[in-house]
């Protein structure tokens, strides 16, 4: 599905009705906004349902659409009232939802089929075969990672089924969408529920700010973009003001229309609206390893103050109407908006006047009251033509106005949800199974006996190519990012690896099962793909995954409910970063075995993955061996490894295996609590 028109969509975005007003009034295609529940901007003011409406009404009568963000995990218990509040978004005629929960994709599929869905770019979709996975599941939109290079949007946006949509301009966060758990591990508010307390934008590494990146600017690209074929580009900024809404927007609408990249003063004025020291555009041109990282100063502040613009008011859309009214025929209006859209709504029958009779003037008066919409028509705009002698009710003619504003602002016919469809919760049963992926290469080489306690042990599997690798896994671990551009070299790697015979491999993206399955693997389910309810496990089985690894944002209790290998001991990876920070931090030569320490001197330790990207991880280490209960909960649990020596694996397993307390002094995380002890 490629764009119909010459130009992408500009797709601005509005925390409040004024950015909304603002939005519009700086012409862009289309709006994307938040309600109050499910929305991945918790904290922007977002809108409630009669705002909502309001919002669909402003923006079809501007010829604008309008897409609410629903791209929040959801726990099982959450499922119904989104459906329900995603059939009242349709109702009032919202254009399409922007999701990334598995489980209500499927959902909403099902019980909504009419309603238009976007993959958001929570989704993590990098290359063609995410984008096709997503459509698969229903998603007619995908919106693409923000890292990908000018050259991989194109290639996706060549070969894949669905429309894509690219960011334009706006913030950017450190570690891939979708992919973070440091707010939530760390800070107790999740950046996956909408709460991320930015702890990219804290000083690391004694005062510096290395994790807090310049926001993004494609200012000088936008004849690339157009050439791209992508369907839509997206400003982001739902906790931005309507003065740098408007400015952004009007900037991008002139580019678009003119077909051509920025000059000097229209960056600058892009600056003064919002920045971090300046713009980067270094993913877009494949150059992460150049500057790319900026902190919000004073005088970025200042220039925003001084940037900022009046108060951005409605529009009303001028209109005219003919009304017919016949004896015995249903009464006719078509209400016309000056662009030439046009609508014709049907209402009661006159009857015949028992006593005074309708005149062209009532009727006109009455159609004109247009009230709180943002219709504004004149009663010398409207034209009647009636039968002498005949009656209509004010209610009745008050009905057929309202019918003809409805139906010319896109509400849809008020439709029942089909029953969210039940659970064959027993087709995979849990099996009594024990993974364990291992980072540290020497420490796996090491371990002999150890090793036996695990059905499944995973390396990265760019780590069983490079030659140090000494004896082959049972399993490899999907690099967590791949770009169209590198899948001929994990393709390579994956050949190598089925030679060797290996068996399994653990998947974190929904765009990497097809090349699991093209090389004969068994996928495993990695918690990346984020299975926050059954539902959620359910798609994922059904792609094909014989195990699903649960998020580990789920409580002991929530994740027991839901059913799934559960990650019982280990660092968990906050963050996948495609800059590689050691090299920054430390330089290349201490690309092992560094870690990034915060204003607390809380170190977290860091390791390279495929092609130079950074996993962080806890300080904090998960651990409940010390916990029988809630490990017999999980029958298939996972061990991540990291900095772990031979003997301290062996430590690990032992542990376990007696249910031990952790060791004196060594900071842990129970499972589904930020609680940490030293």
């Amino acid at each position: 599905m490629k764009r119909s028109g010459k130009l992408p969509e500009l797709l601005a975005p509005a925390g409040d009705f004024e950015c909304l007003v603002a939005a519009v009034s700086a012409g862009a295609d289309a709006v994307y906004v938040g309600g109050r529940s499910y929305s991945a901007r918790a904290y922007a003011k977002n809108f409630d349902m009669d705002e909502l409406a309001r919002a669909v009404e402003y923006c079809h009568l501007h010829g604008v659409r309008l897409y609410v963000t629903l791209n929040t995990l959801l726990y099982d218990r959450e499922l119904e009232g989104a459906v329900e509040f995603a059939r009242e978004l349709y109702t009032i005629g919202v254009d399409a939802l922007i999701i990334a929960d598995l489980g209500l994709i499927s959902i909403l599929r099902s019980v909504l089929p009419e309603l238009e869905l976007h993959a958001s770019t929570q989704l993590s979709v990098h290359n063609t075969d995410g984008a096709d996975a997503a459509y698969e599941l229903g998603c007619t939109r995908v919106v693409l990672a923000r890292e990908l290079s000018g050259r991989d949007i194109k290639a996706v946006t060549e070969r894949c089924r669905p429309e894509v949509e690219v960011f334009l301009h706006g913030a950017l966060c450190v570690c891939h969408s979708g992919q973070c758990l440091f707010s939530s591990m760390v800070g107790g508010r999740s950046g996956n529920r909408g709460e991320c307390a930015q702890p990219c934008r804290l000083p690391y590494g004694g005062g510096k700010y290395p994790l807090s990146l310049s926001d993004l600017s494609l200012a000088h690209h936008v004849p690339e973009l157009i050439e791209s074929g992508a369907s839509s580009l997206k400003i982001e900024g739902r906790m931005k003001s309507p003065s740098y809404v408007y400015t952004v927007t009007s900037i991008y609408r002139r580019l678009l229309d003119e077909g051509r990249g920025s000059t000097y003063d229209e960056d600058r004025e892009l600056e003064r609206a919002f920045s971090r020291g300046g713009f980067t555009d270094a993913y877009f041109r494949a150059h992460p390893e150049e500057k790319m990282t900026g902190v919000r100063s004073e005088s970025d502040k200042a220039d925003s103050r001084a940037a900022e613009l009046g108060e951005f008011v409605p529009r009303r859309v001028r209109a005219s109407a003919e009304v017919t009214l016949r004896l015995g025929e249903p009464s006719r209006l078509v209400l016309r908006l000056a662009d030439g859209r046009e609508v014709t709504a049907l209402g009661d029958a006159p009857q015949t006047a028992r006593t005074s009779a309708l005149t062209a003037a009532d009727v006109a008066a009455r159609i004109a009251k247009m009230g709180n919409t943002f219709i504004e028509l004149l009663a010398n705009e409207v034209s009647v033509e009636l039968d002498g002698g005949i009656n209509l009710s004010p209610a009745a003619l008050n009905a057929l106005r309202r019918e003809a504003v409805c139906a010319i602002s896109g509400r849809n016919a008020a439709v029942e949800t089909r029953p969210i469809p039940p659970l064959d919760g027993e087709a995979h049963p849990l099996k009594r199974h024990k993974t364990a992926i291992f980072y540290r290469i020497n420490t796996y080489n090491k371990l002999s006996d150890a090793l036996s306690g695990f059905d499944i042990v995973f390396l990265p599997l760019w780590r069983l190519t490079d030659g140090e690798c000494r004896r082959t896994p049972s399993g490899i671990a999907m690099p967590p990012v791949i770009m169209e551009s590198e899948l001929c070299d994990v393709e390579r790697m994956l050949a190598a690896a089925r030679d060797e015979g290996v068996k399994y491999a653990l998947v974190g993206n929904i765009g990497h099962l097809a090349l699991v399955r093209k090389y004969g693997m068994t996928a495993i389910g990695d918690f990346r793909l984020n299975v926050m309810n059954a539902y959620a496990r359910s798609v994922v089985r059904s792609l094909g995954v014989e195990s699903v690894m649960l998020s580990p944002e789920l409580t002991v209790r929530e994740a027991a409910a839901v059913g799934g290998r559960e990650i019982v001991y280990g660092r968990l990876p906050l963050m996948i970063t495609e800059r590689c920070f050691m090299r920054d931090m430390y330089g290349c030569r201490s690309c092992s075995e560094v870690g990034l320490s915060d204003r607390r001197g809380v170190e977290f330790p860091m390791v390279r993955e495929f092609r130079h990207r950074n996993l962080i991880f806890n300080s904090a280490v998960t651990y409940i061996a010390d916990k029988g209960a809630e490990l017999s909960l999980f029958p298939e649990q996972h061990y991540i490894f990291t900095t772990e020596s031979p003997a301290e694996v062996e430590t690990v397993i032992g542990a376990y295996k007696r249910g031990a307390k952790p060791a004196p002094g060594v900071s842990v995380r129970r499972i589904g609590r930020r609680e940490v002890k030293k």
